[in-house]
């Protein structure tokens, strides 16, 4: 599996990623098409080459023949605009998703309903392109995991459509709360972390903290803005394979081979709810994008019997699982723990046995399988419709792993 890490030491914004992107070689021709997707003909994406402290750079700028940048946009608009353009469905669900997380910090910064947002900076031209064009490079690279240093936030202040705010700004420090980014100021007063960076980091994510094994292909540096006299202003990508990528492939469909990663616990205490929607509740976590859900019965206040629900989430998608339990369940309040969460390389191989083919999942640490298990699925429809006991193909699928797999795999 392809990853992208992120080295934010002087912060991150939107341009500096789309920067970052193009210098680790992602197609300059596709990244300059995205304004004409949008529908933004007035608009076009320049990649110039530059240098910071005499590091080589990506300054990725955006040029518009109306210098007011634009109307100001609501929530609604901007996902009718990336909607509507020639984008792939993977570049549209991230960037729809990126400006719906802005879109939840805004109105509670400001107390309005989502649906009365309208944003500013975020909203422009720009920023449009910047977001949109930061997925689309990240597709291009084959990136299908994004992780992230601690974040560099600057401090001082920085001037906005609201006026002066203390820099980072409001909307920056909820995004980044929200997902626990670790954050420091290495004392530069300036805006090093800009809320289209925020986002973009808050929703993209799977993790932050130090560089997770990879294997380099490429390397990027996007360039900010400014000039700092102490330290090269730009942000580095690294795009790296995970260890043993190639060989668990080769074994079968690789399904994940992600290093440790931070994830979220979403807690509820119910007492009151109809038991038939708990499985109901399942369904829904598990195709929002929950990675686990599970029900632990516990003892509650005035000595009733009650469930413990926990939900296990990617740090971007905290916010709307939490939204979903509310939802989809009788809790009227959550929890929110950080864990550490680490996985075995899965890998699917399918056996051959006397019912027909039966898919078997692999998982291996550092090359060395730990466990395998037929495919549940599979097995129970091959007995229902051969009228044999379940617990025969399960028996039959295993067998035949370890003869076609077995030898060499530690097992």
């Amino acid at each position: 599996m392809r990853i992208a890490y992120l080295e934010c030491y002087s912060g991150i914004s939107g341009d500096m990623l789309l920067g970052a992107l193009a210098d680790a070689g992602a197609p300059a021709a596709e990244l300059g098409a995205i304004p004409l997707r949008l529908g933004l003909p007035g608009a076009s994406l320049d990649l110039a080459r530059t240098e910071r402290m005499h590091i080589a750079a990506t300054q990725a700028r955006v040029h518009e023949t109306d210098s007011s940048g634009g109307p100001h946009r609501s929530l609604a608009s901007i996902e009718a605009l990336i909607e509507g353009a020639e984008l792939s469905p993977r570049v549209r669900q991230n960037a729809i998703a990126v400006f719906r997380r802005l879109g939840e910090v805004e109105a509670r910064i400001h107390g309005v309903p989502l649906e009365q947002v309208h944003f500013h900076e975020v909203g422009a031209v720009d920023s449009l392109i910047d977001i949109v064009g930061a997925c689309a490079g990240l597709e291009l690279l084959g990136a299908e995991k994004v992780y992230c240093s601690p974040l560099n936030v600057g401090g001082g202040t920085a001037r906005t459509e609201h006026g002066e705010l203390p820099a980072p700004a409001p909307a920056t420090i909820e995004l980044l709360k929200a997902v626990g980014a670790p954050v420091y100021s290495s004392g530069i007063q300036a805006e090093l972390v800009t809320p289209t960076g925020a986002a973009l980091v808050a929703t993209l994510a799977s993790g932050f903290g130090a560089m997770p094994a990879m294997k380099l292909v490429a390397a990027g540096y996007g360039a900010g803005s400014k000039d700092f006299p102490d330290r090269a202003n730009v942000l580095r990508i690294l795009i790296g394979e995970a260890p043993d990528a190639a060989a668990h492939a080769a074994a079968g469909r690789l399904e994940s081979a992600a290093p440790a990663a931070t994830v979220c616990l979403i807690e509820a205490n119910i007492d009151d709810m109809n038991p038939q929607i708990a499985g109901h509740l399942v369904e829904q976590a598990m195709a929002a994008g929950a990675l686990d859900i599970f029900f632990t019965p516990v003892q509650m206040k005035k000595n009733r019997a009650g469930t413990l629900v926990t939900l296990v989430a990617d740090l971007a998608d905290r916010e709307r699982l939490a939204r979903l339990l509310f939802t989809e369940s009788t809790t009227i309040g959550v929890r929110f723990l950080a864990a550490e969460r680490r996985v075995l390389d899965r890998a699917q191989v399918s056996v051959q046995t006397d019912y027909g083919p039966v898919r078997v999942k692999v998982s291996r640490l550092e090359g060395q399988v730990m466990n395998f298990a037929p495919e549940y699925e599979d097995c129970r429809r091959i007995a229902r419709e051969q009228r044999v006991p379940l617990k025969r193909v399960l028996a039959e699928a295993g067998r035949r792993y370890l003869e076609q797999y077995g030898k060499g795999s530690g097992l």
